[in-house]
């Protein structure tokens, strides 16, 4: 005797689940990824409203005003951000099955 049983009723195997190492990668590539697109947005706003000032003409002002956008889009991003890194996690969740009737 064979018995058929329809996939969507059976639960996914406890090794398909990510683990929370692979979850905590994750989140963090999310978030890494979330700061690289702030870190423009926040440069152009910063060079923006900031001026021409004589600090701005010292040399490597430039990289730290860059370094500076980068921390702050970090920050920003590990704080929630504007929610493209919990987009993206939602997208990488394994899919609810139902284990219904």
């Amino acid at each position: 005797m064979t018995v058929t049983l329809a996939s969507a009723s059976i639960p996914p195997p406890a090794a398909s689940l990510p683990s929370a190492k692979a979850v905590a990668k994750n989140e963090k590539a999310a978030r890494d990824f979330e700061a690289m697109l702030l870190t423009p947005v926040l440069d152009a706003l910063q060079k923006t409203f900031a001026g021409d000032s004589e600090d701005s003409k010292m040399p490597g002002a430039s990289d730290y005003r860059l370094m500076a956008t980068q921390a702050l889009a970090q920050s920003m991003a590990a704080r929630g951000g504007i929610g493209i890194a919990r987009l993206i996690l939602r997208h990488l969740e394994p899919p609810k099955v139902s284990g219904g009737s």
